[in-house]
């Protein structure tokens, strides 16, 4: 199971409830049109196509340690509410495997991170709604995989490190996120938290593209407009940390700058 091409890491946002399937009203029908422009160019970017995709996402946490899917066919996981009926009824049927899922298992164990497995659990919008839009085919294979509940920034490194080897089996691992996640101010028009916004997002590809990554994110708390962008919880921010790990010293590209109602968010590719 190698490919000709080292896979990249994405980290990428995948955006409020199921926006490419409703009108988003106060938002605006155009809010997430850059991030859709980004998402449904993202296969062209990538050199040969990947055996599976392992999803890391912020939707699904685990207590103790971290979970990877085995389900062969992986249903539908609405974990969104107050949306148009029709939401409900999408559909993404891109298959799971099994087989991949044996070999994140595999990794992690070798690395010493505790891993638990289920064959029961759906794909959940962190990962289908950036799916549909990305790869709307659902020709790849999907594995999601949990982050931890405690959110530790450097466990969530150091599983990205361990999961690195997969990209030469062609395996693409996607953190699916948001760099800026703060539920309380989405809608918010106040021009003084959008220059926080853009300053924690200037400090973010400053410090994915600089010395001492590793050591700036896991400190990334003492940043002093990090939990003015996260509230009142960052999940959505590890899977940064997951892709960052994955990516190792790979180069890291600023792939897309988009805004939200005036606020900045990000996503990156490594190598």
């Amino acid at each position: 199971m190698t490919g000709t091409h080292r896979q990249p890491v994405y980290f990428i946002p995948h955006g409020g409830g199921p926006w490419p399937f409703m009108n988003m009203g106060r938002f605006g029908d155009d809010a997430w049109k850059d991030l859709h422009d980004f998402l449904s160019g993202l296969k062209s970017e990538i050199e040969e196509k990947p055996k599976a995709i392992l999803m890391v996402t912020a939707h699904w946490d685990d207590e103790d340690t971290v979970t990877v899917s085995t389900a062969e066919k992986p249903g539908m996981l609405f974990d969104y509410s107050g949306f148009p009926a029709h939401t409900y009824e999408l559909k993404y049927s891109a298959p799971g495997s099994p087989e991949v899922a044996a070999k994140v298992v595999e990794q992690l164990k070798s690395a010493g991170i505790a891993v638990k497995t289920d064959d029961r659990r759906g794909y959940d919008h962190g990962t289908f709604i950036p799916l549909m839009v990305a790869f709307p085919d659902a020709d790849i294979p999907v594995v999601q995989m949990s982050i931890r509940r405690d959110l530790d920034p450097a466990f969530h490194i150091a599983l990205g490190k361990a999961l690195a080897p997969l990209r030469d089996e062609g395996i693409l691992i996607i953190g699916s996120g948001m760099s800026y996640h703060n539920m309380r101010m989405f809608g918010s028009r106040d021009e003084s938290h959008m220059d926080v916004a853009k300053r924690f997002d200037d400090w973010l590809t400053d410090t994915l593209s600089g010395d001492a990554r590793d050591e700036k994110l896991v400190q990334w708390l003492d940043n002093p407009d990090a939990r003015a962008c996260h509230w009142p919880t960052p999940e959505h921010f590890l899977p940064v940390m997951v892709a960052a790990g994955a990516g190792g010293s790979d180069a890291v590209s600023h792939v897309f700058d988009g805004r939200i109602l005036g606020k900045a968010y990000s996503g990156y590719r490594f190598g």
